[in-house]
């Protein structure tokens, strides 16, 4: 079956975040659940059994660097990006027939569906979009028309995939220590340094930051530049791939480390916010993050379902064992809260591109909280359904090991946790984040209708205030305290938000056929996630109602 027929929560959301958009949704949904669940799934498993090599040099000695793929990655990458568009979707009109360009909620519900299988390539697909976004939104038009034209091709023939090289041995996470160097002679700039950890590392479109001369130190020193694989001649440019790094996960997609030698690169936008302009980047990949450790722990929910479901055990399925119900519904209640949160999130993306501000702000601040948030359950969910399927769940003959391995980069990769969580401090600082949020919320829970789920979310309101006093003490506490505060701060917030969102879908659903199944979700997920109290009695006993359909 469909991953996106099994998914109970899905499509009710997209009903209410993209219900004039969904005659064409429907269509697209249907191709990529089935897809997913079934092609996809075998090249996935092929591809990541098969890892890319690097071949640094021809017979004959000319140095290539050329990155080898398997052929099951070659098929994926052309599901995503020619079959579906999905690096497209956000830039182009008439991708799956839009006049206009598909909306970032029903661009992230199809990614959401997707990556369920594979995890890996959606890194290429999300910098490739992003560095679509970028380019058009600070560069020269005319100098980067057809740059853009090629990170969002349809056509394989036509494609160049965009990667962000970023990271340096000595920064990591901080970027400010950046020490590759930009010169300019003769009208063209050059880059000399080294990058650490580059993903995508054969991409044809790079953006990255160098230290631009007089720029002064820290990342207000750092342009961002376009450095493009091949030369207008087809000269390849004066870069090399040192090596590809033998990952723990997603190992179906090559990264690598680099070496920038005088390399050609053209400036994009003003040379003085270069690390601005990558922060636009940068955000998009974080709620990219978000959305990709949804779809793991739905597929990690999903594959604990078909087990528990199918297996015997003491007389009895191992899905009617009470442990065993009490330790799906937590996994259940996750995966379906983190899915409303990335949609919303993507809902204020669409707001905020059509010029809300408030939205914009929203933004800014909703992505590192699902960033933290989400990559950091999905470790938690993911190695659970390994438990749960016991030792086969530790053999590589099954999805689950992959899961846990991929869920431990989302963690990591485009800013660790902690990283993050001083990024959600800065919001609260910079853009009054908690009153932001509590404001939102608490226009949220007003604006229910229905008595019932109105009765039910109160709790929610006085959270929502209490995230405001929370932010406010933040404010006042010395800058250490802050800090050690942040990662708290973040997670508490993240729950609180999902909290108020399943209560504002269960009051859209309120009447219909899953009207009573997602109140109890969200009622659920407020007593035993943000409250940390028991499980309601009467989740653990409809828990064939919550899960959806069996397979």
């Amino acid at each position: 079956m469909s991953f996106a027929d099994t998914d109970p929560a899905l499509r009710p959301l997209l009903n209410r975040y993209a219900a004039d958009e969904m005659p064409l949704t429907e269509p697209v949904l249907r191709d990529v659940g089935e897809v997913a669940s079934g092609e996809l799934d075998e090249l996935a498993a092929a591809a990541e059994a098969n890892p890319p090599q690097l071949r640094q040099y021809s017979p004959d000695g000319e140095r290539i660097d050329r990155v080898e793929f398997h052929p099951a990655y070659r098929q994926m990458s052309r599901l995503a990006f020619e079959r579906f568009g999905f690096a497209a979707m956000s830039h182009r009109s008439g991708v799956h027939g839009w006049t206009g360009r598909v909306p970032h909620v029903v661009k992230y519900a199809l990614s959401y569906v997707f990556v369920q299988s594979e995890f890996g390539l959606f890194c290429p697909v999300s910098m490739t979009d992003s560095a679509a976004r970028v380019l058009r939104r600070f560069g020269d038009p005319q100098l980067f028309d057809e740059h853009i034209g090629a990170l969002t091709a349809t056509r394989w023939e036509q494609l160049s995939t965009g990667a962000m090289f970023m990271t340096e041995q000595q920064g990591g996470s901080d970027v400010g220590s950046t020490a590759t160097e930009a010169v300019e002679s003769g009208g063209r700039w050059r880059l000399t340094g080294r990058k650490w950890f580059a993903s995508n590392v054969d991409a044809g479109v790079v953006l990255t930051l160098a230290r631009v001369p007089g720029g002064g130190a820290g990342t207000r020193g750092l342009g961002m530049f376009l450095v493009p694989r091949a030369l207008p001649d087809g000269r390849r440019n004066g870069y090399r791939i040192d090596r590809l790094k033998d990952k723990m996960g997603s190992r179906s997609m090559a990264s690598g480390e680099v070496t920038l030698e005088g390399a050609e690169a053209l400036p994009v936008g003003e040379l003085s916010r270069g690390f601005r302009q990558m922060a636009e980047m940068v955000n998009v990949s974080r709620l990219s993050n978000a959305m990709r450790a949804a779809a793991l722990m739905r597929r990690a929910v999903h594959e604990s379902l078909v087990h528990t479901r199918q297996r015997t055990a003491f007389g009895s399925l191992l899905f009617d064992q009470p442990l065993m119900r009490r330790t799906l519904l937590p996994m259940l209640l996750h995966a379906e809260a983190g899915l409303g949160f990335v949609l919303e999130a993507a809902a204020a993306l669409d707001r905020a591109d059509a010029g809300d501000e408030t939205a914009r702000t929203l933004v800014r601040v909703l992505t590192p909280l699902g960033k933290y948030h989400l990559c950091k359950l999905a470790r938690q969910v993911t190695g659970e359904a390994m438990e749960i399927r016991g030792g086969n769940g530790y053999i590589e003959d099954w999805i689950n090991p992959r899961l846990v391995r991929d869920a431990h980069l989302g963690s990591i990769w485009e800013g660790s946790s902690n990283v993050i969580a001083l990024d959600v401090l800065r919001c609260v600082r910079k853009e009054s984040a908690q009153e932001l949020l509590a404001d939102d919320l608490l226009a949220r829970l007003g604006g229910l209708r229905d008595p019932e789920v109105a009765a039910a979310a109160e709790p929610v309101a006085a959270a929502a205030e209490g995230l405001r006093e929370q932010g406010t003490a933040l404010l006042a506490a010395p800058d250490e305290q802050a800090q050690a505060a942040a990662g708290d701060f973040s997670w508490h917030a993240a729950q609180v938000v999902q909290a108020a969102l399943l209560f504002e879908q269960a009051d859209h659903e309120a009447g219909g056929p899953g009207g009573a199944r997602k109140l109890l979700v969200a009622e659920s997920y407020l007593q035993h996630v943000v409250h940390g109290g028991p499980p309601p009695q009467r989740a653990l006993a409809e828990l064939d109602v919550l899960a959806g359909p069996a397979r």
